[in-house]
């Protein structure tokens, strides 16, 4: 018996403005909401204005679950679409 780890495959995208970089961080946290994680930030600055815009990636990386198969193969058919699989180890 082996016994899997699963989680949600969910992404999305936020945009926000700030007046420097310590600004756009604060933002962007601000609007990550729990168990989701900053996975990438684009920040550019206008060629006309001193604000810079940012647009993060933010990934979700909660909702683990466990799935239980008589081998690897099994536990790897039985990740439902929309997750992926984290880690497999025997029971």
């Amino acid at each position: 018996m082996y016994i899997g780890m699963i989680r949600p495959v969910e992404t999305t995208t936020i945009s926000v403005q700030g007046e420097g970089l310590p600004e756009v961080h604060e933002l962007v946290h601000a609007q990550t909401p729990e168990g989701w994680a900053v996975a990438g930030m684009s920040v550019a600055m206008s060629k006309h204005d001193t604000v810079l815009s940012c647009e993060a990636t933010l990934a979700r990386r909660d909702g683990v679950e466990m799935l239980e198969g008589a081998d690897y193969a099994d536990v790897l058919s039985k990740v439902p679409e929309g997750y992926q699989l984290l880690s497999v180890q025997p029971a």
